[in-house]
């Protein structure tokens, strides 16, 4: 049989087998940590800006909403400040923060929308498929978003350097020294700054030393592609499987139109483990299941691109700062769902309280570690997605039903979808609400005992305790977000410091308890 890996170009595989060398390295090797960030104790003389960002990818959207505050922002950037082809998936009403934060008007808004599609389709093998319309449908195209953007910025007074690198970054006790490297000139330059956000990423060499080499909790390993060829529905796919554990992974699917053929992703839950598959084996898996999951002859699919990468999740999330004025925002901090790995939707939904809470904290002069730790507190709805991540997680060596995961979700959604939207939509968007959690598990016991206690039994004791934990203080968050409201008129009486800290903890009870969605 013909290899279905020469369907990818030369230059993908060189690339993928390069990055294969970086998982196998990532899994076995001890783990270690740079060390970038140290501290001094005198006075910094000479600061030129009120915040630094590493990383602009995602970085330009909250440089520019600092700019526009009025704040000295710079942007730095180790490559160029450009996005990638590749859509980000988005739905329109949490793309429709940046109007309310006037990052975008409605026209510049729209222009960024290059696909737009209904409805969406989940389903799992054995179980009935589950439509939903509105639910990551619109396609942005990167490109010209950032663009917007960057151009927006630099206008507004903002600065980037673009191929620089980070080499170290100095903390002082009334800001930061930060030493970077150039591609385009040999000298070292410096910069200071009242805060640095780190904004790099899964894998930023910031976040890697603040977790002084722990390991990951989760992975979530993703290949895919866009191609030509395959039939152009106009629905998507947001969770879809249709075959049974193999490998000891079970394989998920997305499936979205875009701009120039149909994107397909195949992912899975996994771990650390050294005999977890290669790239190049998920991707054979991924390309011997694409013609059955698209229905067409894989002669006829033409890739125009392939994707591939894998997502650590970590359970102590969100990452608090382990240094005074630095402050992880984004993926660099661990605040998405342990179930997705879409940095672009997560920073979106939480853009409004972060740029609120950062602009507090600058204002006031409130950035010390324990100030900073406010802006990323503790989120028990998204704490409580660790047992369903594990729940599809499958150990190697481990004596498993290979149906189970599927029967599992077929349960489960089928519960939510007779619930109705406002239980279901939420929870595919990655908000998790303790009413709508606590209705769902009950539907669950009563529409199928053995496979919860089954399920149960296979996660084990010590998860069911650590989730239950999480689950009370949702419900707790659910509660201070109620009681919050009457106490918002007594925040423009605080003094700032105590002003700040109200602010902030109302906040994280509307987030931690999903109400930020409604």
């Amino acid at each position: 049989m013909t290899d279905s890996l020469l369907k990818l170009p030369p230059q993908t595989l060189d690339k993928l087998e390069q990055f294969d060398q970086f998982w196998t390295n990532y899994r076995v090797s001890p783990p270690s940590f740079p060390q970038l960030i140290t501290e001094n104790p005198g006075q910094l003389v000479d600061i030129n800006y009120d915040v630094a960002i590493a990383g602009g990818t995602l970085g330009i959207i909250l440089a520019y909403a600092l700019q526009k505050l009025g704040w000295r922002v710079i942007i730095i950037e180790k490559g160029i400040l450009q996005g990638r082809v590749q859509e980000w998936n988005i739905s329109r009403k949490e793309l429709e923060i940046l109007l309310e934060l006037e990052l975008l008007t409605a026209s510049e808004l729209e222009l960024t929308i290059v696909t737009e599609y209904n409805p969406s389709r989940i389903g799992f093998k054995g179980g009935k498929d589950i439509w939903v319309r509105d639910v990551l449908n619109l396609g942005v195209s990167p490109i010209i978003l950032l663009d917007l953007l960057k151009q927006k910025f630099l206008n507004a007074g903002g600065h980037t350097l673009e191929q620089t690198e980070l080499q170290q970054a100095i903390v002082h006790p009334n800001g930061v020294e930060i030493h970077l490297r150039s591609n385009l000139q040999p000298t070292c330059q410096r910069i200071q700054a009242r805060l640095l956000l780190d904004m790099m990423g899964h894998f930023s060499p910031i976040a890697a030393q603040a977790r002084q080499g722990n390991r990951p909790d989760g992975i979530c390993l993703v290949v895919g592609s866009c191609a030509q060829g395959l039939p152009q529905e106009e629905y998507g796919d947001l969770f879809y499987s249709f075959t049974q554990i193999k490998n000891a992974c079970q394989y998920f699917w997305e499936a979205f139109p875009a701009k120039d053929g149909r994107t397909t992703y195949m992912f899975t839950y996994a771990d650390l483990h050294p005999e977890r598959l290669s790239f190049k084996q998920l991707f054979r898996e991924y390309l011997s299941y694409l013609p059955q999951y698209q229905n067409i002859d894989i002669q006829e699919i033409k890739l125009q691109r392939a994707l591939y990468g894998f997502f650590p999740s970590y359970q102590r999330s969100p990452l608090q700062t382990a240094w005074d004025r630095i402050l992880q925002v984004g993926d660099s901090s661990g605040s998405q769902s342990p179930l997705s790995f879409g940095g672009f939707g997560a920073l979106v939904r939480h853009l409004p309280r972060l740029v609120a809470g950062i602009d507090m904290a600058l204002q006031w002069n409130l950035l010390s570690r324990s100030d900073l730790s406010l802006l990323q507190p503790y989120q028990p709805n998204l704490s409580v997605t660790w047992l369903f991540q594990e729940a599809m997680r499958i150990k190697i060596g481990s004596i498993y039903n290979p149906e189970a995961v599927n029967k599992l979700l077929a349960v489960t959604f089928a519960v939510m979808d007779n619930l109705g939207d406002p239980i279901l939509k939420p929870f595919l968007q990655d908000v998790v609400q303790f009413p709508a959690l606590t209705q769902t598990l009950w539907n669950m016991v009563l529409a199928d005992p053995i496979l919860v206690s089954k399920i149960s039994m296979q996660v084990g004791l010590p998860s069911l305790l650590s989730w239950l934990q999480h689950f009370i203080l949702l419900g707790s968050y659910d509660l201070g977000d109620r009681l919050g409201s009457h106490l918002k008129p007594f925040l423009v009486n605080l003094l700032p410091e105590h002003q700040y800290a109200l602010a902030s903890r109302l906040n994280s009870w509307k987030y931690g308890s999903g109400k930020d969605y409604s």
